[in-house]
């Protein structure tokens, strides 16, 4: 198990069209942001970015829909992936719409 500091967390806002990923360090600082196809080439690039699978957890919004092949990529790889609620719309009212946010 990796020790919680050297935890990546990955998460993953997803779209018809792309997805966005946005990695951050165990003290939620952000490290990265990216947006990629949604193809098996945008799968592979997105997997690309990610550490090894032992440093890093995975959160993918709509697993039952948009995120649902890039989830099963990920995890056919090794990954730890979770299923990561929207926010609520009152929410994304108040704090405005982001996906490297929604990420």
């Amino acid at each position: 198990m990796t020790p919680p500091m050297e935890t990546i967390y990955a998460g993953v806002d997803t779209h018809t069209d792309t997805h966005t990923l946005a990695l951050l360090d165990w003290r939620g600082r952000p490290l990265a942001t990216r947006t990629f196809p949604t193809d098996a080439a945008g799968y592979e690039a997105l997997a690309g970015m990610l550490p090894d699978p032992s440093r890093v957890v995975v959160g993918v919004e709509g697993t039952n829909s948009y995120g649902a092949a890039l989830a099963r990529r990920l995890a056919a790889a090794g990954y730890e992936t979770r299923e990561v609620l929207r926010p609520k719309r009152a929410v994304r009212r108040r704090d405005g719409k982001s996906d490297p946010v929604d990420a």
